[in-house]
């Protein structure tokens, strides 16, 4: 089969085709046909070396997929609801970038009625990550206030749709005023041009100086101190990068007096199991919202799949809106 492979730790050069042995199907997984393949930050850090794969997972990039099942025992189809030839997405923990992906059967989903594969395929990783932190973890409520640290990226454009359709309020923070505009489009009821704006200032007073109940944050260093400063009484940040550094000092006296919880998370590394309970959740409660088109894929460009590099460097370049995505047509 044909393959993106980091040929050595590096710029986004290091990306190259290949020809590897077709995968095999293990009990618990399925085998599928890859049609389109998505391009996260994580594939950016497993590029440079600074992402290691899980034990036993294969070191080809790539988190997410779609495509049609192509193999698996009759018991793990059933198991997830699916027969051969069915049209999926499914979140992986690396071996996206290639024609045949494995999959465990309970992280394929259905691809949601009227998307194509491409839309397909910029779904798991994004929506498994934001309904896991933001409503599972940090329980964000009808009626509270999410604040989403750069809005228009992948993750920040499935967090404020989906914070949206039950029933939140969102303010975003994006680069510029374009990004910005884009993200209000989208639903969004504030934008934050974090580059002009204070966004500690902004959140207080479009919150009537409340704060934000739930802040989801991707840069982490010092944005922690200052969420901290714009978030409710009772708050709930909730980490799942560390794009501005891994060192932060903060208030604990602010977080004692508001009552705040500051959680962080990594999905790659959890179980089957875990992620199996997120893929049923999204299947019932995410994917008719998706069918209904409450919540729409944000496409920004699709590569052909040997143009992996040219994808990479548009993800660092950080002037996309929504995501990028691999096609194996």
């Amino acid at each position: 089969m044909r393959a993106i492979e980091i040929t050595a730790p590096g710029g986004p050069e290091v990306l190259q085709p290949c020809e590897r042995p077709q995968p095999a199907a293990r009990a618990g997984e399925l085998l599928i046909a890859v049609q389109a393949s998505g391009v996260n930050r994580p594939d950016v850090l497993q590029r440079k070396g600074l992402y290691p794969m899980p034990p036993g997972v294969s070191d080809l990039p790539g988190l997410e997929v779609a495509g049609t099942v192509a193999g698996g025992a009759p018991e793990d189809l059933a198991a997830a609801g699916l027969a051969l030839g069915d049209a999926v997405c499914a979140l992986v923990a690396g071996g996206g970038y290639a024609e045949f992906c494995v999959a465990p059967a309970g992280q394929c989903l259905p691809v949601p009625k009227g998307l194509n594969m491409v839309q397909a395929a910029s779904l798991p990783e994004t929506f498994f990550t934001v309904w896991q932190n933001v409503f599972h973890i940090a329980r964000l409520q009808p009626g509270e206030t999410l604040l989403v640290q750069g809005g228009s990226s992948g993750i920040g454009v499935a967090a404020l749709q989906l914070a949206k359709a039950f029933g939140s309020q969102v303010i975003v923070t994006a680069g510029s005023d374009e990004k910005c505009a884009a993200c209000v489009a989208l639903g969004a009821d504030h934008a934050i041009n974090y580059r002009t704006q204070d966004f500690v200032a902004e959140t207080r007073r479009l919150t009537g100086g409340l704060g934000a109940n739930v802040v989801l944050d991707m840069v982490a260093g010092d944005y922690i101190a200052r969420e901290l400063q714009c978030m409710a009484d009772d708050g709930r940040l909730a980490l799942i990068a560390v794009q501005g550094g891994t060192a932060s000092a903060i208030d604990a006296g602010l977080v004692l007096r508001k009552r705040l919880a500051i959680t962080g998370s990594t999905l790659r590394p959890r179980s089957v199991a875990y992620k199996t309970v997120l893929a049923q959740a999204l299947k019932q409660q995410v994917w008719p919202l998706i069918e209904a088109g409450r919540i729409q894929p944000v496409i920004h460009q699709v590569f052909p799949a040997a143009q992996a590099a040219e994808a990479h460097r548009l993800m660092e370049s950080s002037t996309h809106v929504g995501k990028i995505v691999l096609s194996w047509a």
